[in-house]
């Protein structure tokens, strides 16, 4: 069977299709080249906002048409929000964010016999976490090991607790056994995602918390360094990030929930945090982690969020120096609390504070690059470019040095310089 599989949204779902392609390699499938009709095309569906369930229905409708006759195959979450809709853009296979395995035979079962077949269940009588193989598609540098599952927050603005279900978590001896083989095939790095890390453990006997499996990686992960996805900072406290320094493996950037640096606006959202706490666990980290780079998510336009509201957010992500931040307008979510609140914004005035965010971020990135240079950065290498290499620095930072060929290989680059993008370094 040739295929073509893409993803949509987060890197729980990223996991989850690397997780399906190698199934799918297991059982003697191939990609299909570059022009070549597939027999089957899957999409790993995302439904964070009503903009990524239109993106959705997009890729499924452009991948059912380019390769006419090819089995159509949905799972993710907008296929388990929304399965009749799936079917009527001609999915032939909808499954939503549970079962892959099961997924994966129905996709081949469909390509044999030419017949569909449904499965969606309710994501919160979901009791066990579903093992899937961990690692990556094409190449040896990076690998993704999914640690947990759900989320039980409840956010007014977020659909995902209702196609996720409640929280499931990776037990520890399993966390162990797959690190340790991940890095005897030789990966570098090991990212631990999830859909909210920072409940890692709640639902395992004992209740071992996400410092714990740190700890525990950290004693199996042998060369490898250990990433985090993002995380509440409510699970930053000054006994986890001592904890979590003295691993001596741990990356220097962490991509922390922010949405928004308002407290009012912080209360409407159901954010379990106020500004005052979360500034305290920016202080944490600088202090356990010098130079770590902090990133974080940002939402503007929330409804009834004043200009007021939009100030004192514009001050305090200044006031918490980020490296980087992924700013989104807020979009409308049918079935969230949010989308019948009073006082939503127009369109535009959410895209007139978010780019106002976003010029304050881009100075805050230009100011962290060049605080990089001269400082020697641990820099894990990725890809060639022209007559050079590429890797992410331990502050996932993009480095450049004029060496060839060193690809897999975790050195110490020297930083010279920056293009305000990048970092350019020499090995050191």
């Amino acid at each position: 069977m040739r295929y073509i599989i893409t993803t949509l949204g987060c890197k729980v779902n990223q996991y989850e299709t690397q997780a399906m392609e190698a199934l799918l390699r297991e059982h003697g499938h191939e990609s299909a080249a570059p022009g070549e009709l597939a027999d089957a095309v899957i999409v790993n569906t995302c439904a964070v906002t009503a903009e990524s369930g239109r993106k959705s229905r997009q890729t499924i409708r452009r991948l059912r048409d380019e390769n006419p006759g090819a089995v159509v195959a949905v799972a993710g979450c907008y296929s388990q929000l929304s399965p009749e809709e799936n079917a009527e853009i001609g999915a032939d296979v909808i499954f939503g964010t549970h079962e892959h395995v099961r997924f994966i035979e129905a996709v081949e079962k469909a390509v044999e016999s030419r017949t569909g077949e449904r499965m969606h269940d309710d994501p919160f009588r979901r009791r066990d976490f579903e093992k899937l193989p961990a690692g990556a598609v094409g190449g040896r540098t990076r690998a993704m090991l999914k640690i947990q599952d759900g989320c039980v927050n409840f956010c007014t603005y977020c659909i995902i607790p209702y196609t996720r279900g409640r929280l499931r978590s990776l037990p520890l001896a399993d966390a162990a056994a797959e690190t340790a083989r991940l890095a005897a095939e030789g990966y570098r790095e090991l990212v631990l995602t999830g859909i909210e890390i920072a409940s890692y453990g709640v639902d395992l006997p004992g209740k071992p918390g996400l410092i714990e499996l740190i700890e525990t990686l950290a004693a199996s992960s042998g060369e490898m360094r250990l990433r985090l996805g993002s995380l509440e900072p409510t699970v930053i406290t000054e006994d986890f990030c001592r904890r979590a320094a003295a691993t001596g493996k741990l990356c220097r950037h962490f991509h922390l929930s922010l949405q928004s640096g308002c407290d009012r606006t912080l209360k409407a959202m159901n954010r379990k945090y106020d500004t005052a706490g979360f500034y305290h666990a920016v202080e944490l980290l600088r202090q356990y982690f010098p130079g770590c780079a902090l990133t974080c998510d940002l939402i503007t336009g929330f409804p009834g969020e004043t200009e007021q509201d939009q100030a004192e957010t514009l001050a305090f992500i200044e006031k918490c120096a980020f490296s980087d931040m992924h700013i989104f307008p807020y979009s409308r979510r049918p079935g969230t609390p949010a989308d019948k609140m009073p006082g939503q914004i127009t369109a535009a005035l959410k895209s007139r504070r978010a780019h106002e965010a976003q010029a304050v971020a881009r100075r805050m990135h230009a100011d962290f690059l060049q605080s990089c240079v001269g400082q020697t950065l641990p820099v894990l290498f990725e890809t060639a470019e022209g007559a050079g290499s590429v890797g992410h620095s331990d502050s996932y930072v993009l480095v450049h040095v004029p060496e060839e060929g060193l690809r897999g290989e975790l050195r110490p680059v020297r930083i010279t310089g920056t293009d305000g993008e990048t970092l350019e370094g020499e090995l050191g």
